[in-house]
């Protein structure tokens, strides 16, 4: 019942009271974004939903404009936004618009779609969340494989309202703590890369035709071994014969 109907209902109803409650909280945020970082305010980028169907994510922008990686652009107003989840407030609306829950795995960047295993890919069943179960584990901090790993078991169990409720206050215990908020080692989170390929030796890459034709080809003859050259001729042997004297 709660996960065909339930939950629905309490992402509406819990979106819609959250969003009330801190709209004076993200309107001051938006302000801090203009005046620190300017325009634009919001950042959107295409995630993946349901099912794999893309949309912009919305948050508050903590990154300074231009080129360079995120730690040269990352300062102290964008950490804190980040690190107390401020930035995050906007999804609230999508929520509401039924783009997001406000528990499941987090929306990745779209494509991070073609480096998932069919396993992986199992998160993909549920709406992405505000906050989920690897959140609760430790937010950023948690390692890839982990993070998708909890993702997948979250989406494969029968949601209900008691975990939904454990995950949202262990999240928020993990933000009043300021934990979680980057990568150990990093200014965020560095980016999924997917599982490494494994090369295999030449012949593996092989047709089963060919691999057959290598098995099957003989060995070269080894070559024949070459003459030794001839010794060269002596100084005697090269002068031309005397002629005898005159009697």
């Amino acid at each position: 019942m709660y996960e065909r109907w339930g939950k629905r209902a309490f992402d509406i109803g819990a979106a819609a009271l959250l969003l009330l409650a801190t709209a004076p909280l993200l309107a001051m945020a938006a302000l801090a974004v203009l005046g620190v970082l300017g325009r634009p305010v919001l950042f959107r980028q295409w995630r993946s939903g349901r099912d794999g169907r893309p949309f912009r994510v919305l948050k508050l922008r903590s990154l300074r404009a231009g080129p360079g990686p995120d730690a040269e652009r990352l300062g102290r107003f964008g950490r804190l936004l980040r690190a107390s989840a401020i930035d995050e407030l906007p999804q609230l609306l999508q929520v509401l618009r039924g783009e997001m829950s406000l528990v499941g795995p987090r929306p990745l960047p779209v494509e991070y779609l073609p480096r998932f295993t069919p396993a992986q890919r199992r998160r993909l069943r549920v709406r992405p969340g505000l906050c989920g179960l690897a959140q609760a584990e430790g937010r950023n901090a948690v390692p890839w494989a982990r993070r998708l790993a909890l993702d997948v078991r979250y989406a494969a169990a029968p949601p209900t309202l008691a975990g939904d409720l454990a995950i949202m206050l262990r999240c928020a215990a993990l933000l009043l703590r300021g934990r979680g908020a980057a990568a150990p080692g990093h200014a965020t989170m560095p980016a999924f890369q997917g599982r490494p390929r494994r090369l295999r030796p030449a012949q593996d890459r092989l047709t089963p035709a060919a691999r057959g034709a290598v098995a099957i080809r003989p060995a070269p003859a080894p070559a024949a071994p070459r003459p030794a050259p001839s010794p060269a001729p002596s100084a005697a042997a090269r002068a031309p014969p005397r002629r005898p004297a005159d009697a």
